[in-house]
């Protein structure tokens, strides 16, 4: 294809989508209407309880994590666990969660293991299904599981059970 025919389909393309917006109504306005709506002071419908906040503030330094008991399964090739955790927090939401699981031989070398991120701030109250897996090694005896978040430590609490609010985000 040549130079010529790659300008004359580019230009071609320009101008039908130019003569299509040709005789649509002005947006400006609305939009000014809209922007001006919402700086004005008055109230606003509340929030139902299954709306997310937009925006919450995350937590700095230790934060506290609630999790059921590790359900672990054998496959063929894998070893497949499943932790549901809930961000106990009230106010402020955990931003980076990182689960980690460590397998170990015998005499405590490290042998495999996996890794968990959630990819979006864990808010406060919710719960989400961690699933780790790691490949099947003839020597693996113990596993060790460690929870991070990016602005510190975080502090777990066993818990009974938890009812999953969001669907689970693999990584």
């Amino acid at each position: 294809m040549t130079k010529d025919r790659v300008l004359l389909y580019i230009g071609t393309i320009l101008l039908a989508s130019g003569i299509g917006c040709a005789g649509q109504p002005d947006t400006t306005d609305t939009a000014n209407e809209t922007v001006a709506s919402l700086a004005s002071p008055e109230p606003q419908a509340e929030a139902s309880a299954t709306d997310k906040p937009r925006r919450v503030p995350p937590i700095r330094g230790e934060a506290e994590l609630g999790y059921t008991t590790p359900n672990t399964r054998r496959t063929n090739q894998e070893i497949i666990t499943r932790i549901k955790v809930k961000n106990l927090s009230t106010t402020n939401s955990i931003v980076g969660l990182k689960v980690d699981e460590y397998w170990y031989d015998r005499e405590g070398n490290p042998v495999s293991g996996d890794q968990f991120r959630h990819r979006q701030p864990l808010l406060p109250e919710e719960v989400i299904e961690v699933t780790l897996r790691t490949p099947i090694n003839p020597s693996m005896d113990r596993n060790q599981y460690q929870f991070e978040h990016a602005n510190g430590s975080i502090k777990t609490t066993l818990v009974p059970s938890l009812e999953v609010s969001v669907s689970d985000d693999s990584a």
